[in-house]
Protein backbone atom coordinates (compact mmCIF):
# COMPACT_ATOMS: atom_id res chain seq x y z
CA UNK A 1 0.00 0.00 0.00
CA UNK A 2 1.66 3.08 -0.68
CA UNK A 3 1.48 6.20 1.63
CA UNK A 4 -0.81 8.90 1.46
CA UNK A 5 -0.45 12.67 1.70
CA UNK A 6 -1.70 14.00 5.28
CA UNK A 7 -1.86 10.61 7.00
CA UNK A 8 1.61 8.73 6.36
CA UNK A 9 3.61 12.64 5.39
CA UNK A 10 2.77 15.88 5.58
CA UNK A 11 1.62 17.23 2.11
CA UNK A 12 3.05 21.03 3.03
CA UNK A 13 5.78 23.16 4.63
CA UNK A 14 2.99 24.27 7.16
CA UNK A 15 1.43 20.82 8.47
CA UNK A 16 5.11 19.58 8.64
CA UNK A 17 5.70 22.76 11.10
CA UNK A 18 2.16 21.49 12.81
CA UNK A 19 3.05 17.82 12.75
CA UNK A 20 6.82 17.77 14.17
CA UNK A 21 7.06 21.10 16.26
CA UNK A 22 8.50 19.23 19.42
CA UNK A 23 11.60 16.20 19.24
CA UNK A 24 9.50 13.66 20.98
CA UNK A 25 6.82 13.45 17.68
CA UNK A 26 10.17 13.93 15.60
CA UNK A 27 11.20 10.20 17.35
CA UNK A 28 8.24 8.55 17.05
CA UNK A 29 8.00 9.38 12.99
CA UNK A 30 11.69 8.10 12.35
CA UNK A 31 10.15 5.21 14.84
CA UNK A 32 7.52 4.23 12.53
CA UNK A 33 9.91 4.71 9.75
CA UNK A 34 12.42 2.51 10.85
CA UNK A 35 10.34 -0.11 12.68
CA UNK A 36 7.12 -0.41 10.68
CA UNK A 37 5.90 -3.53 11.86
CA UNK A 38 7.29 -2.77 15.44
CA UNK A 39 10.61 -2.98 17.02
CA UNK A 40 13.95 -4.82 16.32
CA UNK A 41 16.79 -5.35 17.83
CA UNK A 42 19.62 -4.10 15.68
CA UNK A 43 22.20 -6.18 17.91
CA UNK A 44 20.29 -9.56 18.52
CA UNK A 45 17.50 -9.45 16.42
CA UNK A 46 14.89 -9.87 18.88
CA UNK A 47 11.15 -8.55 18.26
CA UNK A 48 10.36 -8.15 21.39
CA UNK A 49 11.31 -4.95 23.83
CA UNK A 50 9.37 -2.16 25.36
CA UNK A 51 9.97 1.07 25.57
CA UNK A 52 12.09 2.85 28.80
CA UNK A 53 11.50 6.27 30.67
CA UNK A 54 14.13 8.06 28.20
CA UNK A 55 11.93 7.09 24.81
CA UNK A 56 14.44 4.77 24.34
CA UNK A 57 13.72 1.08 23.31
CA UNK A 58 14.83 -1.83 25.85
CA UNK A 59 15.58 -5.11 23.87
CA UNK A 60 14.00 -7.90 25.80
CA UNK A 61 17.01 -10.43 24.10
CA UNK A 62 20.07 -8.76 25.10
CA UNK A 63 19.13 -6.19 27.84
CA UNK A 64 20.20 -3.24 25.67
CA UNK A 65 19.15 0.16 25.08
CA UNK A 66 18.55 1.35 21.73
CA UNK A 67 18.28 4.57 20.38
CA UNK A 68 16.00 4.98 17.19
CA UNK A 69 18.79 7.53 16.01
CA UNK A 70 20.94 4.89 16.38
CA UNK A 71 22.97 3.64 13.43
CA UNK A 72 21.80 6.42 11.17
CA UNK A 73 22.43 9.67 9.69
CA UNK A 74 21.39 11.05 13.18
CA UNK A 75 23.19 8.64 15.44
CA UNK A 76 24.93 11.27 18.34
CA UNK A 77 23.51 14.16 16.43
CA UNK A 78 22.83 17.62 18.99
CA UNK A 79 20.97 19.42 16.77
CA UNK A 80 17.13 19.36 17.60
CA UNK A 81 15.04 16.00 15.66
CA UNK A 82 12.88 18.96 14.38
CA UNK A 83 15.55 21.46 12.77
CA UNK A 84 16.45 18.17 10.76
CA UNK A 85 13.28 17.60 9.43
CA UNK A 86 12.92 21.21 8.29
CA UNK A 87 16.17 20.94 6.85
CA UNK A 88 14.85 17.65 4.89
CA UNK A 89 12.08 20.00 3.39
CA UNK A 90 13.53 22.90 1.88
CA UNK A 91 16.34 20.79 0.59
CA UNK A 92 14.08 18.54 -1.66
CA UNK A 93 10.99 20.38 -1.81
CA UNK A 94 12.38 23.59 -3.42
CA UNK A 95 13.01 23.69 -7.17
CA UNK A 96 17.06 24.54 -6.35
CA UNK A 97 17.77 22.94 -3.06
CA UNK A 98 19.03 25.06 -0.30
CA UNK A 99 22.77 26.22 0.70
CA UNK A 100 24.57 25.76 3.72
CA UNK A 101 25.08 29.75 3.99
CA UNK A 102 21.23 30.35 3.44
CA UNK A 103 20.19 27.10 6.27
CA UNK A 104 22.23 28.97 8.57
CA UNK A 105 20.67 31.98 8.10
CA UNK A 106 17.19 30.51 8.11
CA UNK A 107 17.59 28.02 10.76
CA UNK A 108 19.74 30.42 13.01
CA UNK A 109 22.49 27.52 13.29
CA UNK A 110 25.80 28.33 15.04
CA UNK A 111 27.89 27.75 12.16
CA UNK A 112 27.76 27.10 8.47
CA UNK A 113 29.88 23.86 9.20
CA UNK A 114 26.85 22.35 10.75
CA UNK A 115 24.15 23.20 8.13
CA UNK A 116 27.16 21.84 5.42
CA UNK A 117 27.67 18.83 7.48
CA UNK A 118 23.58 18.27 7.67
CA UNK A 119 23.34 18.82 4.41
CA UNK A 120 26.51 16.56 3.07
CA UNK A 121 24.68 13.31 5.56
CA UNK A 122 21.05 14.06 3.62
CA UNK A 123 23.18 14.23 0.43
CA UNK A 124 25.12 10.57 1.37
CA UNK A 125 21.77 8.52 1.12
CA UNK A 126 20.04 10.31 -1.80
CA UNK A 127 21.34 7.40 -3.95
CA UNK A 128 19.15 4.19 -2.93
CA UNK A 129 21.24 0.53 -2.83
CA UNK A 130 20.05 -1.10 -5.96
CA UNK A 131 17.92 1.32 -8.23
CA UNK A 132 16.99 0.73 -11.36
CA UNK A 133 19.21 1.13 -14.36
CA UNK A 134 17.92 3.74 -17.30
CA UNK A 135 16.78 1.55 -20.13
CA UNK A 136 15.31 2.09 -23.52
CA UNK A 137 16.66 5.38 -25.75
CA UNK A 138 19.56 6.89 -23.43
CA UNK A 139 21.27 9.69 -24.19
CA UNK A 140 24.89 9.69 -23.47
CA UNK A 141 27.67 12.55 -22.77
CA UNK A 142 30.27 14.22 -20.83
CA UNK A 143 30.92 17.80 -19.77
CA UNK A 144 33.19 19.77 -17.17
CA UNK A 145 32.50 21.60 -14.36
CA UNK A 146 35.09 25.08 -13.76
CA UNK A 147 35.77 27.99 -15.25
CA UNK A 148 38.35 28.57 -17.63
CA UNK A 149 41.56 27.45 -17.28
CA UNK A 150 44.60 27.59 -19.33
CA UNK A 151 46.06 24.42 -21.04
CA UNK A 152 44.91 21.81 -23.42
CA UNK A 153 40.87 22.73 -24.03
CA UNK A 154 38.01 19.92 -24.70
CA UNK A 155 38.65 16.68 -22.98
CA UNK A 156 42.16 17.21 -21.69
CA UNK A 157 41.79 20.40 -19.96
CA UNK A 158 43.65 20.27 -16.99
CA UNK A 159 41.92 21.84 -13.34
CA UNK A 160 38.15 21.10 -14.19
CA UNK A 161 36.10 18.34 -13.38
CA UNK A 162 35.23 15.59 -15.81
CA UNK A 163 31.80 14.01 -15.67
CA UNK A 164 29.39 11.73 -17.68
CA UNK A 165 25.58 12.39 -17.98
CA UNK A 166 22.87 10.18 -19.25
CA UNK A 167 19.12 10.94 -19.73
CA UNK A 168 16.31 8.68 -20.63
CA UNK A 169 14.52 9.91 -24.16
CA UNK A 170 10.75 9.14 -23.93
CA UNK A 171 8.80 9.90 -27.09
CA UNK A 172 8.74 13.97 -26.93
CA UNK A 173 10.25 14.08 -23.32
CA UNK A 174 12.81 12.63 -20.96
CA UNK A 175 12.59 10.60 -18.63
CA UNK A 176 14.99 10.03 -15.37
CA UNK A 177 19.18 11.13 -15.42
CA UNK A 178 22.18 10.08 -13.59
CA UNK A 179 25.41 11.77 -13.40
CA UNK A 180 28.46 11.08 -12.72
CA UNK A 181 32.36 12.21 -12.21
CA UNK A 182 34.81 10.17 -14.19
CA UNK A 183 38.64 10.29 -14.01
CA UNK A 184 38.74 10.98 -17.45
CA UNK A 185 37.30 10.13 -20.81
CA UNK A 186 38.90 7.02 -21.75
CA UNK A 187 36.53 3.53 -22.57
CA UNK A 188 37.22 1.84 -19.57
CA UNK A 189 35.69 5.12 -17.24
CA UNK A 190 32.96 5.61 -19.70
CA UNK A 191 32.39 1.79 -20.12
CA UNK A 192 31.87 1.67 -15.97
CA UNK A 193 29.17 4.51 -15.83
CA UNK A 194 27.72 3.20 -18.25
CA UNK A 195 27.54 0.16 -16.54
CA UNK A 196 26.62 1.50 -13.29
CA UNK A 197 23.55 3.59 -14.91
CA UNK A 198 22.46 2.30 -17.98
CA UNK A 199 20.51 -1.31 -18.34
CA UNK A 200 22.34 -4.09 -20.90
CA UNK A 201 21.02 -4.04 -24.21
CA UNK A 202 19.72 -0.54 -24.07
CA UNK A 203 20.32 1.86 -27.04
CA UNK A 204 22.90 4.45 -25.98
CA UNK A 205 22.86 7.64 -28.51
CA UNK A 206 26.22 9.67 -28.29
CA UNK A 207 28.54 12.19 -30.24
CA UNK A 208 31.10 11.05 -32.59
CA UNK A 209 33.68 10.13 -29.74
CA UNK A 210 36.14 7.58 -30.46
CA UNK A 211 35.91 5.96 -27.23
CA UNK A 212 32.09 5.45 -27.14
CA UNK A 213 32.57 2.18 -29.84
CA UNK A 214 34.69 0.17 -27.33
CA UNK A 215 32.62 1.35 -24.27
CA UNK A 216 29.42 0.19 -25.08
CA UNK A 217 30.88 -3.11 -27.51
CA UNK A 218 28.81 -6.10 -26.84
CA UNK A 219 26.60 -4.83 -24.19
CA UNK A 220 24.67 -1.98 -25.51
CA UNK A 221 23.10 -0.72 -28.85
CA UNK A 222 25.42 1.99 -30.04
CA UNK A 223 24.32 4.94 -32.05
CA UNK A 224 27.03 7.54 -32.40
CA UNK A 225 26.81 10.83 -34.55
CA UNK A 226 29.26 13.11 -35.41
CA UNK A 227 28.32 16.36 -34.29
CA UNK A 228 31.70 18.11 -36.89
CA UNK A 229 30.06 16.08 -39.70
CA UNK A 230 26.39 16.64 -39.16
CA UNK A 231 25.99 19.80 -39.66
CA UNK A 232 23.78 20.73 -36.61
CA UNK A 233 24.94 22.46 -33.45
CA UNK A 234 25.48 19.56 -30.46
CA UNK A 235 22.37 21.10 -28.48
CA UNK A 236 20.38 20.09 -31.35
CA UNK A 237 22.07 16.50 -31.70
CA UNK A 238 22.16 15.77 -28.28
CA UNK A 239 19.20 17.56 -26.48
CA UNK A 240 18.65 15.89 -23.63
CA UNK A 241 22.25 15.69 -22.08
CA UNK A 242 22.54 19.39 -23.19
CA UNK A 243 19.47 20.13 -21.21
CA UNK A 244 20.53 18.23 -18.11
CA UNK A 245 24.50 19.83 -18.22
CA UNK A 246 22.55 23.50 -18.73
CA UNK A 247 20.25 23.18 -15.59
CA UNK A 248 22.84 21.17 -13.42
CA UNK A 249 25.73 23.75 -13.94
CA UNK A 250 23.03 26.89 -13.49
CA UNK A 251 22.01 25.49 -10.07
CA UNK A 252 25.54 25.30 -9.03
CA UNK A 253 26.14 28.92 -10.03
CA UNK A 254 23.08 30.05 -8.49
CA UNK A 255 22.01 28.08 -5.53
CA UNK A 256 25.78 27.17 -4.44
CA UNK A 257 27.77 30.16 -6.05
CA UNK A 258 30.08 28.15 -7.64
CA UNK A 259 31.01 27.07 -3.92
CA UNK A 260 32.34 23.71 -5.21
CA UNK A 261 35.59 21.33 -4.36
CA UNK A 262 35.77 18.90 -6.82
CA UNK A 263 35.66 16.00 -3.89
CA UNK A 264 32.33 16.63 -3.13
CA UNK A 265 30.75 17.21 -6.89
CA UNK A 266 29.65 14.20 -6.89
CA UNK A 267 27.48 14.46 -3.73
CA UNK A 268 26.16 17.24 -5.26
CA UNK A 269 25.37 16.05 -8.45
CA UNK A 270 23.41 12.92 -6.25
CA UNK A 271 20.78 15.80 -4.83
CA UNK A 272 20.16 17.43 -8.00
CA UNK A 273 19.28 13.41 -9.39
CA UNK A 274 17.04 13.32 -6.29
CA UNK A 275 14.96 16.38 -7.02
CA UNK A 276 14.95 16.21 -11.09
CA UNK A 277 13.94 12.72 -11.23
CA UNK A 278 11.02 13.15 -9.13
CA UNK A 279 10.05 16.39 -10.55
CA UNK A 280 6.62 15.01 -11.73
CA UNK A 281 5.98 13.70 -8.36
CA UNK A 282 2.18 14.36 -7.16
CA UNK A 283 2.58 15.30 -3.60
CA UNK A 284 6.03 17.52 -2.72
CA UNK A 285 5.93 15.56 1.04
CA UNK A 286 6.31 12.37 -0.74
CA UNK A 287 10.03 13.53 -1.32
CA UNK A 288 10.70 14.18 2.55
CA UNK A 289 9.27 10.73 3.35
CA UNK A 290 11.46 9.00 0.70
CA UNK A 291 14.34 11.64 1.86
CA UNK A 292 13.81 10.26 5.51
CA UNK A 293 12.88 6.24 4.64
CA UNK A 294 16.60 6.34 3.44
CA UNK A 295 17.89 7.98 6.16
CA UNK A 296 17.16 5.85 9.08
CA UNK A 297 18.29 2.45 6.47
CA UNK A 298 21.37 4.26 6.09
CA UNK A 299 25.01 4.06 8.36
CA UNK A 300 26.20 6.61 10.66
CA UNK A 301 28.08 9.81 8.53
CA UNK A 302 31.13 10.98 10.67
CA UNK A 303 31.95 14.88 9.94
CA UNK A 304 35.61 13.46 9.41
CA UNK A 305 34.54 11.73 6.50
CA UNK A 306 32.81 14.14 4.96
CA UNK A 307 35.72 16.74 4.73
CA UNK A 308 37.28 14.08 2.10
CA UNK A 309 40.61 16.11 1.86
CA UNK A 310 40.19 18.38 4.11
CA UNK A 311 38.74 20.96 2.40
CA UNK A 312 36.80 22.40 4.74
CA UNK A 313 37.50 24.35 8.01
CA UNK A 314 37.92 22.44 11.15
CA UNK A 315 34.71 21.87 12.76
CA UNK A 316 34.01 23.96 15.91
CA UNK A 317 35.18 22.89 19.52
CA UNK A 318 32.34 20.65 21.24
CA UNK A 319 30.12 22.57 24.07
CA UNK A 320 31.06 22.31 27.15
CA UNK A 321 27.86 21.38 29.52
CA UNK A 322 24.30 20.43 28.56
CA UNK A 323 23.70 22.15 25.31
CA UNK A 324 20.69 24.54 24.74
CA UNK A 325 18.31 24.91 21.98
CA UNK A 326 19.32 27.59 19.17
CA UNK A 327 17.25 30.53 18.77
CA UNK A 328 14.96 28.65 15.94
CA UNK A 329 13.62 26.55 19.12
CA UNK A 330 12.51 29.51 21.50
CA UNK A 331 9.09 30.08 20.81
CA UNK A 332 7.54 31.89 23.03
CA UNK A 333 3.57 31.63 23.87
CA UNK A 334 1.97 35.05 22.65
CA UNK A 335 0.62 36.72 25.60
CA UNK A 336 -2.78 37.58 25.89
CA UNK A 337 -3.86 40.90 27.09
CA UNK A 338 -6.55 42.03 29.56
CA UNK A 339 -9.04 44.92 28.54
CA UNK A 340 -6.23 47.71 30.78
CA UNK A 341 -2.92 46.36 28.43
CA UNK A 342 -5.26 46.08 25.07
CA UNK A 343 -6.47 50.04 25.98
CA UNK A 344 -2.99 51.18 27.10
CA UNK A 345 -1.83 49.58 23.33
CA UNK A 346 -4.43 51.32 21.49
CA UNK A 347 -3.54 54.62 23.77
CA UNK A 348 -1.56 57.57 21.79
CA UNK A 349 2.07 56.99 22.57
CA UNK A 350 3.13 59.66 25.25
CA UNK A 351 6.54 60.46 26.87
CA UNK A 352 5.50 58.78 30.09
CA UNK A 353 4.48 54.89 28.16
CA UNK A 354 7.77 55.68 26.16
CA UNK A 355 9.90 55.74 29.57
CA UNK A 356 8.07 53.20 30.56
CA UNK A 357 8.53 50.57 27.53
CA UNK A 358 12.53 51.29 27.82
CA UNK A 359 13.26 50.99 31.66
CA UNK A 360 13.57 54.73 32.78
CA UNK A 361 12.03 56.36 35.84
CA UNK A 362 10.28 59.00 33.74
CA UNK A 363 10.78 61.98 32.13
CA UNK A 364 12.89 65.10 33.86
CA UNK A 365 10.05 68.34 35.63
CA UNK A 366 9.78 70.48 32.72
CA UNK A 367 10.65 74.56 33.26
CA UNK A 368 7.77 75.92 33.21
CA UNK A 369 7.70 79.41 30.73
CA UNK A 370 5.75 82.70 32.38
CA UNK A 371 4.06 85.13 30.15
CA UNK A 372 5.65 87.65 28.49
CA UNK A 373 5.44 91.26 30.35
CA UNK A 374 4.62 94.21 28.13
CA UNK A 375 7.76 96.19 29.85
CA UNK A 376 10.53 93.78 28.40
CA UNK A 377 11.66 95.61 25.61
CA UNK A 378 11.84 93.47 23.51
CA UNK A 379 13.97 90.88 25.70
CA UNK A 380 12.48 87.52 26.95
CA UNK A 381 11.04 88.36 30.23
CA UNK A 382 10.28 84.66 31.02
CA UNK A 383 10.17 83.18 34.66
CA UNK A 384 11.88 80.00 35.13
CA UNK A 385 10.83 77.36 37.81
CA UNK A 386 13.52 75.42 39.30
CA UNK A 387 12.92 72.35 40.61
CA UNK A 388 13.34 73.24 44.08
CA UNK A 389 13.73 76.75 44.30
CA UNK A 390 10.87 79.53 43.94
CA UNK A 391 10.54 81.56 40.73
CA UNK A 392 12.89 84.79 40.18
CA UNK A 393 13.23 86.54 37.53
CA UNK A 394 15.54 85.54 34.11
CA UNK A 395 18.80 87.38 34.18
CA UNK A 396 18.82 90.06 31.84
CA UNK A 397 22.17 91.36 29.45
CA UNK A 398 23.02 94.61 30.79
Amino acid sequence: MSPSAGQDYPRSYAQLRGWFDEDWKCLDYLDWLRWPTGFVCPHCGSDHGWRASDRRWRCAGCDRRVSVTAGTIFDKTRTPLSVWFATAWLLVNGKTGVSATHLRREMELGSVQTAWAMLHRYRSVMVRPGRDRLRGEVEVDESFLGGPQPGVPGRGALGKVLFAGAIEVEGGGFGRARLGVIPDASADSLAAFLHANVEPGSCVVTDGWTAYPPATKGDYIHQGTSVAASGPPAHEVLLGTRLVFSLVKRWVMGTLQGSVSPEHVQAYFDEWVFRFNRRHSGSRGLLFYTLLRQAVDSEPVIYRSLRKAGRTRSAPPPPHGPRSNPPSRDVKQPRHGTRAALRDQNAPLTLQRLCRHVGSPGPLPLRRKEPRSADDDGHHGQRLRHRDGPLRPHLLPP
